[in-house]
C-alpha cells in the first residue's frame, strides 16, 4: 500500500508538471493561435484591401502588421497597425482562441475575413473597459464610428 501511495504521488507530480508547462506555452508571445494556415507571400497584404470593400462586403484574405493593443481581460481581441497608419480591430472566429496578453509590439500575420463595420457607443465603451480606460476616457465615447474589422481564424505572431 505504501508503494502504491508513493507511485500515485509521483504520478500526480508528473501530471501537474505537464499541465503547468502546457499553460506556460499558452502564454508564450510567439506562435500560431487558432487554425493552422499557410502564409501567403504577397505584397498586397495590407489595408489597401479596405479601400475595395463596400457596404456589407467581406473579403477572405491575410493581413500583416504590428499588434498595438490586446484585450487585457483575456486576449479576446487585438488592434493591429497595418503599416500605413491604419488600424484594424481583430476578433477571433467563434471566440475559439485568444492571443497572449503581452503580444503588443509583435509582428503578426492574420488569416480570415476583412470587413468594415459601424461600432456602437455601447460596444466602444465595452472595449475601452477591457483595455483598462479611465471613466473619463469612456465618457468621451459619444458617437458610433466606422472601423476596419477583421475576423481571424488563425493568427501567427512573430518576434
Amino acid at each position: 500500500m505504501k508503494r502504491f501511495n508513493i507511485l500515485t504521488a509521483v504520478l500526480m507530480v508528473c501530471i501537474i508538471n505537464t499541465f503547468v508547462r502546457g499553460q506556460e506555452d499558452n502564454f508564450s508571445k510567439i506562435g500560431l493561435f487558432g487554425e493552422n494556415f499557410e502564409e501567403i507571400k504577397k505584397a498586397d497584404k495590407n489595408s489597401r484591401i479596405y479601400e475595395t470593400i463596400n457596404g456589407k462586403d467581406t473579403i477572405a484574405t491575410q493581413l500583416v502588421g504590428t499588434i498595438t493593443d490586446v484585450c487585457q481581460a483575456k486576449g479576446c481581441w487585438m488592434k493591429v497597425d497595418l503599416s500605413n497608419n491604419k488600424e484594424v480591430f481583430v476578433k477571433f472566429k467563434d471566440y475559439g482562441f485568444f492571443v497572449p496578453l503581452n503580444a503588443s509590439g509583435s509582428k503578426v500575420v492574420m488569416n480570415g475575413i476583412a470587413f468594415v463595420e459601424e461600432v456602437s457607443v455601447k460596444e466602444q465603451q465595452h472595449y475601452a473597459i477591457d483595455k483598462g480606460a479611465s471613466k473619463e476616457e469612456i465618457s468621451k465615447i459619444t458617437a458610433p464610428k466606422k472601423t476596419f474589422r477583421f475576423e481571424a481564424d488563425g493568427v501567427l505572431i512573430k518576434q
